[in-house]
């Protein structure tokens, strides 16, 4: 069903499936996503040279992953996106120093306002740097 019509038809679907992970790609047309190379400027993302650090992410990790299906995302849905603000908590890092655990929840709707998928990830920011411990 992610690569053939008949078999996404078989399914009850009305078109392939899209990969279980695609609304991910949102984060490409972003403007504010900061890992999203910008002509001019130094890339902070993952590539063939290591590239400098971002400011705002050299204590931040991405720390989970999780998305909620509430019907299949099939070719050709349109999605809008709206970011909910999440919760935040705190712990007692192993090695000292606080985490700080973040949620960010992302619904993403079809043409018709209807829910499709929410994505939630968590990051976690160290109260130190990496480097310095």
């Amino acid at each position: 069903m992610f690569r053939d019509r008949e078999a996404a038809l078989a399914e009850g679907l009305p078109e392939i499936a899209a990969p279980l992970t695609f609304v991910q790609a949102s984060a490409h047309v972003d403007s504010e996503y900061p890992l999203r190379p910008r002509p001019g400027e130094p890339w902070f993302g993952s590539g063939r040279d290591p590239g400098e650090a971002h400011p705002a992410l050299t204590r931040t990790l991405h720390a989970e992953q999780h998305f909620e299906y509430h019907r299949p995302l099939v070719v050709g849905d349109i999605l809008t996106w709206q970011v909910i603000p999440g919760r935040s908590w705190a712990k007692q890092g192993r090695r000292g120093g606080e985490l700080v655990f973040t949620d960010f929840v992302v619904e993403f709707r079809d043409a018709d306002g209807k829910l499709v998928i929410t994505s939630r990830s968590v990051s976690v920011e160290t109260s130190t740097s990496p480097r310095s411990s």
